[in-house]
């Protein structure tokens, strides 16, 4: 059964669809590996170089080029096959696996081979699959087919889930993104009784230690000086026990060293991390330099947190443009006002704030400097303080939304409108 006609999305180029987002949601990062593609339409040869730009293939080397088996072929003659070759083919089945001898010729036994044909035929498919090759995909394709094919060969299948990582990231310094991170991470631990890692990223300012009511006598600064080390074994050394589910990597919060870092300074911690806690939580302080913008693009989830006004708005939508582009396969990122209704101060309506984003907020937080401040002196959480707090439950709202058990309301949802009546705030 033919399948050559392709739909007008994919001649234009192929854009990420709600359903390809979800799909990758669970992929787990793409080992270092080098990839070669021969297509012979735009058709597929988009997605492909899409893929390539998706963070999860961050550490794949993807080269993409047009002419299809025989291309392939000729140029396998004198140069290294890859770990994985993509072939398209639009050649009838009987032709495909004639075409297909030659590059069996030029190929290392380890490259792995994934055809790309036009035909859905189960003859076929099994016949490729026999000869060696490693997958038969019928045309059209998206880029989370391509991904989600590289990840089913070369990543382990009975490898444990990593943990999903949550970056916290203020718009400005003082908006109260690790204030909101910490309670966050907190209420995850303690409403789902999962474990969950904190990572204080912020080395000379860092306050989770403060906030936890915490002195370590080591944290996460070792791990950044000595990556040699790093493992499950070393990290696990190197955590502090803030609660029966949550654990935190402590920031020194000195100044006794300057902390001019390389863009994969924390690349290796975050992924051992992983593999010990199904929720990591990156504090990420207000900077933008290569290891924050990698940390950020490189999160699964990213919650920026801003006060209503107006430098708060422009680097808000700075940071939503951002991230929208160098993150075109994910969700964007997560917004959170805080401090709304401070008195005397003049502000931005949240729902003005929010429209230039194209983001809505999924909480906004009221002003209440004694409920944050007794709760920050004290070394608790606000949920310690009082759970019943309309606060604690907008902080126990964030951690359902970030973890999957509640969707985020609506633009114009009554959520929205009940927390402007209590704060005596008239919506336009």
């Amino acid at each position: 059964m033919s399948n050559l006609a392709y739909d007008e999305n994919q001649e234009r180029g192929y854009e990420a669809s709600d359903r390809d987002i979800s799909a990758l949601q669970a992929v787990r990062p793409i080992p270092r590996i080098s990839i070669q593609a021969f297509c012979e339409s735009e058709g597929v040869a988009r997605p492909i170089e899409r893929a390539a730009e998706d963070r999860r293939m961050a550490r794949a080397h993807v080269k993409v080029t047009m002419g299809g088996v025989d291309a392939a072929v000729d140029f396998y003659q004198s140069a290294p096959t890859p770990n994985l070759i993509i072939v398209e083919s639009r050649r009838e089945p009987g032709e495909i696996m004639a075409s297909l001898d030659g590059l069996a010729e030029v190929c290392d036994p380890s490259t792995k081979v994934v055809v790309i044909g036009h035909y859905n035929d189960v003859a076929l498919y099994r016949d490729l699959i026999r000869s060696g090759i490693s997958e038969y995909v019928v045309a059209p394709i998206s880029l989370a087919d391509i991904i989600s094919i590289a990840t089913s060969i070369f990543v382990n299948p009975e490898a444990e889930p990593l943990g999903k990582t949550i970056a916290f990231v203020g718009a400005k310094g003082g908006v109260g993104s690790s204030t909101i991170a910490h309670n966050v991470s907190w209420a995850m631990s303690t409403l789902f009784a999962t474990e969950v890692v904190i990572a204080d990223m912020d080395l000379p300012f860092g306050t989770a230690n403060i906030d936890f009511d915490q002195d370590p006598p080591q944290g996460i600064a070792e791990a950044v000086f000595s990556p040699e080390r790093i493992d499950e074994v070393y990290l696990d050394r190197l955590l502090s026990r803030c609660s029966e589910h949550l654990s935190m990597l402590a920031a020194p919060s000195t100044l006794d060293r300057v902390y001019d870092l390389q863009a994969d300074a924390f690349q290796q911690i975050v992924d051992t991390v992983q593999r010990t806690a199904p929720l990591v939580v990156l504090d990420v302080p207000h900077l933008w330099n290569a290891w924050t913008r990698d940390t950020l693009i490189q999160a699964d989830e990213i919650v920026i947190t801003a006060s209503p006004e107006l430098a708060n708005l422009r680097n808000t939508k700075n940071l939503v443009d951002t991230l929208k582009r160098t993150r075109p396969n994910d969700r964007p990122p997560r917004l959170i006002l805080n401090q709304v209704g401070m008195p005397k101060r003049p502000e931005i309506d949240p729902l003005d704030f929010a429209d230039p984003l194209g983001v809505s907020p999924i909480a906004v937080i009221p002003f209440d400097p004694h409920f944050f401040g007794s709760a920050s002196n004290n070394g608790q959480m606000l949920g310690e303080m009082d759970s019943r707090h309309l606060i604690s439950h907008k902080v126990n709202e964030i951690a359902h939304i970030l973890t999957g058990r509640m969707e985020a309301k609506g633009r114009h949802s009554k959520g929205l409108s009940g927390i402007f009546s209590k704060l005596g705030r008239k919506k336009k």
